[in-house]
């Protein structure tokens, strides 16, 4: 850390004194409650770091204290600081305002909404603005002026904007400047240190021209933050790139604890056949899903966790990106039902494949293939000098394990850090290290019976909305009655929950499929009151198994689940037998196949009193991703009959 926090430092959403989470895409320094807040957003809209729990590149680190210093909050507050705004009643959140709904919603109207920062005038041409703020900016990265420069970027000035007349990109600009804090926050901003100019040449180049070295060096770090994230996550080490050395892919020492099971290899050679645009959104999800997983491990460390409460808690999942397809995002929050072991070596297999794409080597055989299937720590060989009362790696922390020492788990990295970087094979005590630190960061697991933050989001916003369209829509009920509760379910949709269903069910609750492929495609939706009136049903049955999940009611699974079942089965007899809307039947696909999983998940828990060794915890996060996939269908059901109800 550049240096340390000054106790007049507050939270820049919501005045709370010694922030101790930084933004670092928006240039402020946060206390706990919002940066919860924040980590719910995503990284597209917030990207969080601990500022004493995370490493921190120094001029990283440097970077977001000039901004914050500098008054970058005034940014996303522009229009707050008017009096109008006294007088129209709009505020910032305050320290005594609950988390939700307060904080939160000020929070996501700030950054997510861009509510309060300044607006430009309208123009017809949007493709003009953006242009003129990047030429802007290109000029402006060679001076030391960053909040100018976030400014920019705020209002949709391109970081790796190509000056046509000029040859190069701001990046380059900078680069040549020395001027290592602009590059930096382009770097957050996307601007690609690979990027070459009108000669060939590229930022690192200019850098090293200008004889600016320790920006060239970082430049280079720069370069390679993805798969160097990755390999930290597992062995604590980073590459050496001063002389060369731009992967770490850690292997196996004794080749006796490889599994390359069929599956293993399948999934590695399907890894290595895809395009290097899909390799790259791949990598960049497992990239974000490493941030989530070393987050929450952070978080866990830091708070108090007599006092944790659900609302500022761990993010379950990935949030969803409005800018990537469905599809990207339903995989994106699927990683986080990889157990560690299983996410382990999807990180190893993404290196190793990122380093033969770099270096331009065809697909290796599956005899080189570099895979990581840790197993229990009784496959280690008698010799080995570790104490074999530590837990399997595949198992879930204990709770002292919640209560990580960061001193500790500091000096763990430095002395791999100390160790030999090369990227052959590991030793055992390395192993174990990997092992512990990955164990580490599951701590996650025994907190998801606490975590509902986003279905709980979820909930209130659908309340909010019935509430409202109750007051305002005066429409009279439909006379449509539709008591058959079957459901015609598109199988070449775009729902996930159909493709999975071989691996889900096995052998029982399978989802019903009508019969009558002759039914005649129906326009005509329930009306929204009914709708409405369903989805409260479903949200309260919801509600109450969270409350379950949260007091450890492990008995009380089932009955709830079978209540949300019916709720659910209710509100899809509402609807058409073959609704003509694509959306509807995505929607009725992902209420009804979800309610049927939860079931499944929720019986799970039957044998635990005669089987201790059922994974509770586990399952309790299959029943909360499955609660949510209920209420977001239930959500957009509510939508969609709202609007076409509406017009």
């Amino acid at each position: 850390m550049s240096k340390r926090l000054r106790s007049s430092e507050v939270c820049a959403d919501c005045s709370a004194q010694d922030p101790c989470w930084a933004s670092v895409n928006r240039g402020i320094l946060i206390c706990d409650e919002c940066c919860s807040v924040h980590r719910s957003l995503g990284r597209h809209i917030s990207q969080v770091r601990h500022l004493k729990h995370t490493p921190w590149p120094p001029t990283l680190l440097q970077m977001v204290e000039t901004l914050y210093n500098n008054g970058a909050n005034s940014i996303w507050e522009h229009s707050l600081l008017d009096p109008a705004s006294v007088m129209s009643g709009r505020r910032k959140a305050n320290p005594q305002d609950k988390v939700h709904p307060n904080k939160a919603e000020f929070i996501r109207a700030k950054y997510q909404m861009l509510a309060f920062v300044h607006r430009l005038p309208c123009r017809e041409d949007d493709s003009v603005t953006a242009k003129d703020l990047s030429k802007q900016l290109h000029s402006s990265v060679r001076t030391g002026n960053l909040e100018t420069c976030l400014r920019l970027l705020s209002l949709g000035a391109q970081a790796n904007f190509f000056h046509p007349e000029k040859g190069n990109t701001p990046l380059h600009v900078a680069a040549k400047a020395g001027q290592i804090l602009q590059a930096e926050l382009l770097a957050v901003y996307g601007a690609d240190p690979g990027t070459q100019d009108s000669s060939g040449k590229t930022p690192v180049d200019y850098a090293r021209q200008g004889g600016h070295h320790e920006l060239a060096e970082r430049l280079i770090e720069i370069q390679y933050e993805l798969t160097d994230r990755l390999a930290f996550y597992l062995c604590g080490r980073k590459p050496d790139h001063k002389n060369g050395q731009h992967f770490i892919i850690p292997q196996m020492a004794d080749r006796r604890l490889l599994d390359l099971s069929e599956l293993a290899k399948a999934a590695k050679k399907k890894l290595q056949s895809l395009s290097n645009h899909l390799f790259e959104e791949l990598a960049m999800d497992v990239y974000d899903e490493v941030d989530r997983r070393e987050t929450d491990a952070v978080w866990l460390a830091t708070q108090n966790h007599s006092t944790l409460v659900t609302e500022t808690t761990l993010v379950p999942f990935l949030p969803v990106n409005p800018e990537y397809s469905s599809t990207r995002n339903q995989g994106r929050q699927k990683l986080a039902r990889f157990n560690a072991h299983e996410f382990a070596t999807l990180v190893i297999d993404i290196l190793s494949d990122a380093k033969r794409r770099q270096q331009g080597n065809p697909v290796t055989s599956c005899k080189e293939n570099v895979e990581l299937i840790l197993k229990a720590i009784n496959s280690q060989h008698s010799s080995e000098s570790q104490d074999n009362d530590q837990p399997d790696y595949d198992s879930v922390a204990s709770d002292e394990d919640t209560d990580l020492d960061a001193n500790a788990a500091k000096a763990n990295r430095q002395k791999s850090l100390d160790s030999d970087v090369s990227d052959g094979p590991v030793t055992a005590q390395e192993y174990m290290q990997v092992k512990n630190a990955l164990v580490a960061s599951e701590v996650k697991i025994q907190q998801l019976m606490k975590v509902n933050i986003n279905l709980s989001d979820e909930l209130r916003t659908m309340q909010k909305k019935a509430s409202k369209l109750e007051k305002q829509n005066s429409m009279p009920e439909s006379d449509y009655d539709n008591p058959s509760p079957s459901l015609e379910l598109d199988e070449t949709g775009p729902g996930r929950k159909g493709r999975q269903r071989s691996i889900i069910w096995q052998g029982e609750g399978s989802i019903p499929e009508n019969s009558d492929t002759d039914a005649t495609p129906s326009s005509t939706l329930p009306s929204t009151e009914d709708v409405i009136r369903k989805t409260e049903q479903i949200t309260k049955n919801i509600q109450e198994l969270l409350r379950a999940a949260q007091e450890n009611k492990h008995d009380s699974y089932i009955p709830c689940s079978e209540r949300i079942h019916v709720a659910v089965t209710e509100m899809a007899a509402l609807f058409p037998k073959k609704p003509k809307s694509e959306l509807v039947r995505t929607s009725l696909r992902l209420l009804t196949s979800s309610a049927y999983r939860l079931q499944s998940e929720c019986k799970k828990t039957l044998p635990i009193e005669t089987c201790p060794t059922t994974d509770i915890q586990l399952v309790t996060q299959q029943v909360i991703q499955c609660a949510y996939d209920i209420a977001k269908a239930a959500k957009q059901l509510v939508t969609i009959t709202t609007k076409e109800n509406n017009n």
